[in-house]
């Protein structure tokens, strides 16, 4: 692996990245489908699911016949409802990543968050679980804000930390973070312990996949 020693800020996607939020997904998914008489998914399947927004979460996540307009915008309705609730009962940060976030602080490394899930939930989270990072910009799903992989949010990301994209790592699990990071003129560093398979981000421009977050660090 090379040095890449010129970058000076690093952002991340949040599920799968920062936070393993899958369970708890999931379980708000499953329950809302249960409550409509629908088959209900194992957790395995969400990491398919989910990426994209909490609006094609739910319509992925219904039966195909169910896909119509009502009956998805009922469903994300009752989701935001049971999640609102539920998002802390088994959401943890992955193994590692807390000290990686200690040791881009000490390094003075601009931290931002960039992803699909909704603006609200995302705020929430980060004061629960990261109360004392400092990430100096954090975009998540907003009404007529572009979603990843539309580099939108990641570049406005960067200009409120005051860092050229071509100094900015872009850290995420999925094939939507490395398209947004290239789309960026960032680097895509792959989350192998994410949702979405390694092989994925390397078929999506990935320039490194790592597999722990302290692997980060060898790369900076």
């Amino acid at each position: 692996m090379s040095s890449i020693k010129s970058y000076q800020a690093v952002l991340f996607d949040f599920d799968g990245t920062l936070l393993n939020t899958l369970e708890d997904l999931g379980s708000a998914v499953n329950r809302v489908l249960y409550s409509r008489g629908f088959p209900t998914h194992p957790m395995e399947a969400f990491r398919w699911f989910i990426g994209d927004g909490s609006a094609v979460l739910m319509e992925r996540a219904l039966p195909p016949d169910q896909r119509n307009a009502g009956q998805v915008h009922e469903c994300l309705q009752e989701l935001l409802a049971d999640y609102s609730r539920n998002w802390h009962l088994a959401t943890q940060p992955y193994d590692g990543i807390l000290a990686l976030l200690s040791a881009l602080q000490d390094r003075k490394m601009a931290l931002a968050v960039v992803t699909n899930k909704p603006h609200p939930f995302t705020l929430k989270m980060i004061d629960h679980y990261f109360p004392r990072v400092p990430f100096g910009s954090v975009w998540g799903q907003q009404p007529d804000v572009p979603k990843k992989p539309d580099p939108f949010m990641a570049l406005k990301a960067a200009a409120e930390i005051g860092v050229a994209p071509e100094h900015c790592v872009f850290l995420g699990d999925s094939c939507n973070d490395m398209r947004t990071a290239r789309s960026a003129g960032m680097l895509a560093v792959g989350a192998g312990w994410g949702f979405r398979p390694v092989q994925e981000l390397w078929d999506s421009g990935a320039a490194h996949v790592i597999q722990h977050p302290l692997m980060l660090l060898d790369l900076l």
